[in-house]
């Protein structure tokens, strides 16, 4: 019913671009961000980016929005008690209990075919968007250019911002897609790159399209799949699945508090 094992044609023959013999300056500010589009626009020239791809790139801004946010990350410090009282743990385990008893059929689908029990998906889910409800409100191309070509971590976004264009070039974004401010889209908010990696075209439509939720949560599944989850083994710190929670995002706290909720949705 749901195709999770069908990956859109598109993804498939998408890939990173590889290295080329030519790397755009990077800057501390937006002064010579225009100057930066032209030189990147070689890059991904090189790199096989297409005319729709280009062109998004020439139209893109400098995302102020999104260089004050990457500048005052804050809650990943907190404890974890805190991390999960103001990331709103007991309402995200209450909604996710219903929505796994609304639609078992779905997250049973998901676990057939990936091995991820259902209160991981929707803890990340929840954690993420709130499920659905709110996946951003910056422009995702404009952002992820931003942060290559902003000094701070230029080398880890540069092939994200590569995998954005080429999905621009593939329809599977476009340059007026809307995400968070660093560039990740979605109802589970994948970056670009992992886009391309992990993404599943879990309702068959042909495409794999991260605003509609049963291709993110299969493609949530699918990166965790693929970051080494075993199926029926736990996921609590110290058990074998808890490595693939840790692939899914760098912060202690995060990584324990989706543990932590996703025991309480299964239980």
């Amino acid at each position: 019913m749901y195709h999770l094992l069908r990956r859109s044609i598109l993804i498939g023959l998408l890939a990173l671009a590889p290295a080329t013999g030519h790397a755009a300056f990077c800057a501390n500010d937006g002064g010579r961000f225009e100057a930066w589009k032209g030189e990147f626009a070689r890059d991904a020239r090189a790199a096989g980016i297409g005319p729709r791809g280009i062109e998004a790139l020439q139209g893109a801004r400098y995302a102020d929005a999104t260089i004050a946010a990457d500048r005052n990350q804050t809650t990943f410090s907190y404890s974890l008690d805190r991390f999960l009282q103001v990331r709103g743990a007991d309402t995200i385990v209450s909604q996710g209990r219903q929505r796994k008893a609304q639609n078992p059929g779905l997250y049973q689908a998901l676990e057939r075919s990936f091995g991820v029990p259902a209160g991981v998906l929707i803890a990340i889910h929840g954690m993420e968007t709130g499920f659905g409800r709110f996946m951003g409100d910056s422009r995702v191309v404009s952002s992820i250019l931003t942060l290559a070509y902003d000094c701070r971590r230029s080398d880890f976004f540069t092939p994200h911002a590569l995998a954005a264009l080429r999905l621009v070039d593939g329809g599977s974004l476009s340059a007026a897609s809307v995400g968070a401010r660093h560039g990740e889209w979605g109802h589970t908010q994948f970056l670009p790159g992992n886009v391309v990696r992990y993404g599943v075209d879990g309702n068959g439509d042909g495409r794999v399209d991260l605003t509609g939720e049963i291709d993110a949560l299969a493609s949530t599944a699918s990166f965790l799949r693929q970051k080494g989850w075993r199926p029926g083994y736990g996921y609590q710190p110290g058990e074998p699945n808890f490595a693939a929670i840790e692939a899914w995002n760098a912060a202690g706290v995060y990584q324990q508090a989706i543990a932590i909720m996703a025991a309480r949705i299964d239980g």
